[in-house]
């Protein structure tokens, strides 16, 4: 057999050397990381994806645009084009992509805009243990609502970067001129905790989080951590809400020499900010005429104002793109260096302006039903680009589901280290670079918004108005099942074959196959979330359906991991050191060689159904997940010897659960306590654990 790195490195890991020196010896091949997510650009928006469709149709009376350097990266990586964003609106959308949690688990959920992120790994934490300098730039809104900036209590700096710049407030991100204010007023934009806003003038906001970004790079390539990895989550706010124009033309070249550039002088802060602002429409658009009234004899007309300034904006960010990778080419970076490329939600048919902006006429939700705010694949299915030429090789076109809370467990595996166990995506590792097999992955969404799906043409007619309120919607295979308008756990999915329809048009719920995947689908979103007393949904105290347990036998299956893991760690890219059953989970395996995580499997017994709380006290640090539902998180910022619970609705019969515990003394302690219907608090007895 040939041995490369990978054997290698699990040699290393299954003989007991830390994760730290494994960390350390393979520093050099790390790939730095720059996450570009836009605001409101549609899966259809993109040139590759379906505007370019468009345009080898020629149908006059359908416009479209080009996305020339987005396309490129495309040709020179991969399009992962079944991409689902976490909810369907910016801030649960962002919170859920930076903490790897999906909408049943993340603190921020619906449209809990400017609310705090919650205080746990992120991935600028994870990266950072993995030896990164890290920045956000950009639109945050997660930053937690109070008014004095060094009280935010999730300002980016204290949920693991570095350096920011950026809007803090999701409101500022409405307007694209900070100091003028035109449409929305002005506005606030913070280096670190200092307003910076009064040097900005004339400053459009997709130019200067361009020129901020690349003046980063360049200083830290250039300074002492020359060497250093960097992750860089580079937000823009663009080309949501106002749809402002930029001052003028996108300066000729890119990198080092062109392209937007930084100049540092108070009111004159980027080259672009000169001449008229809100003024300047691509030379592509200005002229554009479409056949309005689809009549060949009669004259085609302009398109309207807002539309040119829609194409001139997502022109915009694509210019940035192109603008940036020249960046990485000077500095000889860029071939281990990934971009991705995607998008918070679906497209919006919001405007600030006189216009209105509907995605009708670019039909930006491409080939979907829905748009921002709406779970049909419209509202979820993303954009989705990433490039690393070093790994991922030209033009590939992957169809697998994926969904952005999976970015955690994707980075943690390129920098050679354990995502925490608490997030629940899936590397994506293999789908990028076509070497491994691609794990299977959750897309869970739950969001509520009151309104109605817009009545386009071009949606089915059982779409057209649909009430939202509370919807739900999970992705299994090639099966997406959708609730809107929830009223019960009772309620059933409609059900879709996504795959040979994406649109949505034909439900499968009624037919008889289909029966066995509506239970898997009920009983699964159960066994995926918690509550949120913040969000309240119809089925918050449903109980958990059991499993069936083929000869099940007393007792749990337990693995050791050695290693000076960060934190607790997934054992989904470990080799145990020690594996073996027990009666119940305990702390009785020593390790020889340093620290480990103690990992115990297998089914907890549940006499009757009703509520069961949990109670875990340990010395060190613990997690524990009953199906997918992490129920107690003591993790991050744990206390040792500090009790903590968590309250779950089951019903009777087995239910699987993982128990990690990390063990770094001589003597450690885990207690696991529960206490539910007809059982008064004590220890969780060995006879109710099974495995097989």
């Amino acid at each position: 057999m040939k041995i490369n790195k990978q054997h290698i490195a699990l040699i290393i890991c299954y003989i007991g050397i830390p994760i730290s020196i494994l960390a350390q010896k393979s520093k050099k091949s790390k790939p730095n990381i720059i996450f570009i997510l836009t605001d409101d650009m549609g899966y259809g928006d993109l040139g590759i994806l379906f505007q370019n469709q468009l345009a080898k149709e020629n149908n006059r009376n359908q416009p479209w645009f080009f996305t020339p350097n987005l396309d490129l990266i495309a040709k020179q990586g991969v399009q992962l084009r079944d991409q689902y964003c976490a909810a369907p609106v910016s801030a649960p959308s962002r919170g859920s992509l930076l903490t790897g949690l999906n909408q049943g688990h993340a603190g921020v959920r619906d449209n809990q805009f400017d609310k705090a992120l919650e205080d746990n790994h992120t991935l600028a934490t994870v990266l950072k243990a993995a030896g990164y300098t890290t920045a956000a730039i950009g639109k945050w809104g997660l930053q937690g609502n109070t008014s004095n900036p060094p009280d935010w209590p999730s300002h980016p700096v204290k949920r693991g970067f570095d350096y920011f710049y950026g809007y803090i407030r999701h409101n500022d991100g409405h307007e694209h001129y900070p100091k003028e204010g035109l449409y929305e007023g002005h506005k606030e934009v913070y280096e670190n905790y200092t307003n910076v806003v009064d040097g900005l003038d004339k400053c459009y906001t997709a130019d200067l989080w361009t020129a901020v970004a690349k003046k980063w790079i360049i200083d830290l390539k250039s300074g002492n951590d020359k060497n250093k990895p960097f992750f860089m989550y580079l937000a823009y706010d663009t080309p949501h809400a106002v749809v402002e124009l930029p001052t003028q033309a996108y300066p000729e070249g890119g990198g080092l020499k062109g392209g937007i550039q930084w100049i540092g002088k108070s009111g004159h802060m980027i080259n672009t900010a000169s001449g008229v602002i809100d003024s300047w429409i691509h030379p592509d658009y200005i002229h554009a005429t479409y056949d309005n009234d689809k009549n060949p004899a009669t004259p085609e007309i302009s398109w309207p104002n807002v539309y040119k300034r829609y194409a001139s904006s997502i022109r915009r960010i694509d210019d940035a793109v192109g603008d940036i990778i020249q960046l990485l080419k000077d500095l000889k970076i860029d071939k281990n260096t990934l971009i991705v490329f995607t998008s918070d939600n679906g497209p919006s048919n919001e405007s600030y302006l006189p216009e209105d902006n509907n995605p009708t006429f670019f039909k930006s939700y491409g080939p979907f039903d829905g748009i921002k705010r709406d779970c049909w694949e419209g509202g979820l299915r993303v954009p989705l680009l990433a490039r690393w030429p070093a790994k991922i090789p030209a033009g590939r076109i992957i169809e697998t589901p994926s969904v952005s809370y999976d970015w955690m467990a994707t980075f943690a595996e390129m920098t050679g280290i354990p995502s925490p166990a608490i997030s629940d995506g899936v590397s994506l590792l293999p789908s990028l670079t076509g070497v491994g097999r691609q794990k299977e992955g959750l897309v869970y969404v739950e969001y509520f918004e009151k309104g109605n799906t817009p009545k386009y043409n071009d949606f089915t007619q059982n779409h057209q108005g649909r009430l939202r309120n509370q919807m739900q919607v999970i992705r299994l295979g090639d099966f997406v099942g959708v609730r809107y308008n929830i009223q019960s756990h009772q309620d059933d999915f409609e059900i879709y074959n996504v795959k040979k329809d994406p649109q949505e048009t034909t439900d499968l719920a009624s037919k008889p196959e289909m029966t066995s995947m509506q239970q898997l689908m009920k009983d699964k979103v159960l066994q995926s979330r918690r509550p949120n007393k913040s969000a309240s949904r119809p089925y918050d105290n449903d109980l958990v359906a059991s499993v069936l347990v083929a000869n099940p036998v007393h007792g749990v299956k337990w693995n050791a991991y050695k290693g000076d893991f960060p934190w607790i760690p997934s054992e989904n890219s470990l080799i145990p050191s020690k594996s073996g059953t027990l009666e119940k989970p305990v702390v009785g395996v020593k390790s020889t060689i340093g620290n480990q995580v103690l990992y115990f499997t297998g089914y907890i017994k549940i006499p009757i159904d009703g509520e069961y709380t949990f109670f875990l006290t340990t010395d060190s640090k613990a997690l524990l997940r009953i199906h997918d539902c992490t129920v107690i998180d003591e993790d991050y910022g744990y206390h040792a010897l500090t009790k903590r619970s968590g309250s779950i609705m089951l019903k009777a019969g087995m239910h699987p659960f993982r128990l990690y515990n990390f063990q770094n003394s001589d003597k450690p302690m885990l207690n696991f306590e529960w206490s539910g219907s007809g059982i008064s608090f004590q220890e969780v007895p060995s006879n109710v654990f099974f495995y097989n």
